[in-house]
């Protein structure tokens, strides 16, 4: 994989192997060991459009931003991160695109692959992960069962510290040209803190909005 220019260096600390899950767990590991620059003292919460996702996010700082091509089952995929640091919180939002033939089932597929490698970093198992999660419903999202947000707590992999994770993953289908397959685009969002921050995982889930 080529490296990327002109990014945050912060947000490329973790040097991750293509090991079978490959892109995934650099976007684990990106979130997770990244320090990322931009701080706050509180939450001073705006609106923030994802360039290029069909997203808008509430955030309580002003977000780094990076672009990565991984491997996904057997394709190359454009995943595009915003985050930044607040109250001694990571906030951060991550978004890629399925092109091509891909269907509800697949994108149901990658939303499971990547909860496993985000969670597995923390040394999370899928049968935790399943136990603490709930549905996520968003207006205009695929109502699809890997469609969740849940709250765990697990380890750094940095520096084997407590870390509690608010998590969300979803997907959503946009309207192809005739005859064409339809895009699907796969959405996930987290807090990492050392301590729970339901209050604000509240907020920051509830701002998320499909455009």
């Amino acid at each position: 994989m080529r490296p990327i220019p002109s990014v945050p260096a912060c947000l490329y600390r973790c040097q991750v192997g293509r090991a079978r899950s490959g892109g995934l767990r650099w976007l684990a590991a990106a979130v997770l060991l990244g320090a990322l620059a931009a701080c706050s003292p509180s939450l001073d919460w705006r609106t923030v459009r994802m360039e290029g996702a069909g997203l808008e996010a509430l955030l309580p700082c002003k977000p780094d931003r990076a672009a990565r091509p991984v491997e996904l089952g057997g394709r190359t995929v454009e995943l595009s991160m915003a985050g930044c640091k607040a109250d001694g919180a990571t906030f951060a939002v991550s978004h890629m695109v399925l092109d091509g033939p891909a269907g509800a089932a697949e994108a149901a597929a990658v939303l499971a692959q990547w909860r496993t490698a985000t969670l597995g970093r923390m040394g999370i198992s899928d049968a935790d992960a399943a136990a603490a999660g709930s549905p996520f419903t968003l207006p205009g999202a695929l109502p699809l069962p890997q469609a969740v947000r849940l709250q765990v707590q697990g380890v750094s992999p940095d520096d084997a510290a407590a870390v509690v994770a608010h998590a969300v993953w979803f997907a959503r289908a946009e309207a192809a040209a005739a005859g064409a397959a339809p895009r699907l685009r796969l959405y996930h969002a987290v807090i990492y803190a050392p301590t729970p921050r339901t209050a604000a995982a509240d907020t920051f889930f509830g701002g998320l909005t499909l455009r």
